[in-house]
This record gives C-alpha cells, structure tokens and sequence, in this order.
C-alpha cells in the first residue's frame, strides 16, 4: 500500500470510532425504537473530508457498530447501507464542485444525505418491520436528526477547514 491509501486508511478508521462514539454517546429515544443521536454529523463530516469512497466506509460502520452496541441489531444492516449512501451522496456532490470548498455544494449534499436517511429509515420501518404508515411516527425524529446532522456537520467541516493542516491533507 502508498502511504496515502495508508493514510486515508487509517483517518477512515478514526472516523469509524467517532461516528460510533457520537452515535450512542446521548441517545434520544423516538417513537419507533430508534433514537436521535449525533452520528448524522460525523457521517457528514467524514463524506466532505474523506471523500465519498472512505466517507461511506466510515460512516456505514461507525453507524452499524453503534447499532450493534445498543441493541439495534435489526437496524445494523439497513443503517450500514442508509449512512454509506448518505456520505456517499455527500462527498460526491462536494467532491464535484469546482471550488471544493463550496458552501453550496456543501449544503445541497448535506440535504440529500439526511433526505436520503429520514426516506431509508421509513421504507425500512414501514416495510420490512411491518409498521406500514405506523413509521410516519419515527419521520419527525427522523427530520429533527437531519437537520442537527446536516447543520453540525457542515459548520464541523467550516471550521476545521480552517486549520492549515486539514486544509492540507484533505
């Protein structure tokens, strides 16, 4: 292996432990037997450093792992897909920006990313958890981890694109 996939390889790692961490650090239960949690801002935050490969990576893990660590294990599987989808969307449409820094681009893909999560998450909880239009319930949670997700996230990625040595290495 380079010393860049080394490198990229072991920041996804980190990543995966913080994603983990922020995900059950304070959990809010919802009505569905989820709970609203941090984790949303990590996923972001690793999708616009790491790019949409090693973001979904980190973030489907990291979100999986904390999904097994709280006794989520049916949701493990579907969440390692929502939250890779999501960083996956989210680097992607960073990364295709011309100025790579762009706060619009930023924004539109933190968006997807949390549309992405709160429709997964129903069509999950509706069909495959047999609660139908019962998961309208976990929509409103849903939304409110969206919206602290995508804002956290992105105003994260601001401010340490401010330090020399992130702007440099990511």
């Amino acid at each position: 292996m380079r010393d860049d996939k080394i490198q990229k390889l072991v920041w996804a790692g980190l990543f995966t432990a913080l994603t983990t961490v922020a995900t059950i650090a304070i959990p809010i239960p919802s009505p569905t037997g989820g709970y609203v949690h941090a984790g949303d801002a990590l996923v972001i935050l690793s999708a616009f450093l790491l790019g949409p490969a090693w973001g979904a990576v980190a973030a489907g893990l990291g979100s999986a792992l904390a999904d097994i660590f709280t006794h989520h294990i049916v949701f493990a599987p579907v969440t390692l897909i929502i939250k890779a989808l999501m960083a996956l969307s989210a680097g992607a449409i960073l990364r295709r920006a011309k100025n790579k820094s762009s706060i619009k681009s930023a924004v539109l893909g933190s968006v997807i990313a949390e549309l992405i999560m709160v429709a997964g998450y129903f069509a999950f909880e509706a069909v495959f958890l047999g609660l139908g239009w019962g998961a309208i319930a976990g929509v409103l949670p849903n939304c409110i981890q969206a919206v602290f997700g995508a804002v956290a996230g992105t105003a994260l990625f601001y401010a340490l694109l401010r330090i020399p040595y992130v702007k440099k290495t990511f």
